[in-house]
């Protein structure tokens, strides 16, 4: 939509907690949350976290179905870009979660950061 366009023109994009899906032979961006200016969206009713259709190839669409499916990865938006002028593009990246082992690495280090962090404020206070 216009107001979209401009609005991505202003960086007034968030592509924070925003992911990609296909359904039905299609590809959709939800929870991209472009910002509508006052200016440019006085006169339409704009609903800034709107679903948002991707052009993809068939090709394109078909191989990363059969990664979602098949090996559980993520689609995720990385990037918002121009090209040739008119064009918005976007930059999608695999991800795949973490395991069980991974989350318990964290989680000690996360752990021990705070423990470390109560040390040396009890190390302070008795210096």
């Amino acid at each position: 939509m216009g107001w979209e366009v401009k609005s991505i023109r202003m960086g007034k994009v968030n592509l924070s907690d925003c992911y990609v899906y296909i359904k039905e032979g299609e590809a959709f961006m939800h929870g991209c949350t472009i910002q509508p200016l006052n200016t440019a969206s006085t006169h339409v009713i704009c609903d800034p976290i709107r679903t948002k259709k991707l052009l993809l190839k068939r090709s394109e669409i078909d191989k990363l179905a059969g990664l979602i499916e098949r090996q559980g990865y993520t689609l995720v938006p990385l990037s918002m870009y121009w090209r040739k002028g008119a064009w918005v593009k976007v930059e999608i990246g695999l991800g795949k979660g973490k395991k069980d082992h991974d989350k318990r690495e964290d989680t000690k280090e996360r752990e021990w950061k705070i423990e470390k962090a109560r040390v040396m404020k009890k190390d302070k206070e008795n210096a």
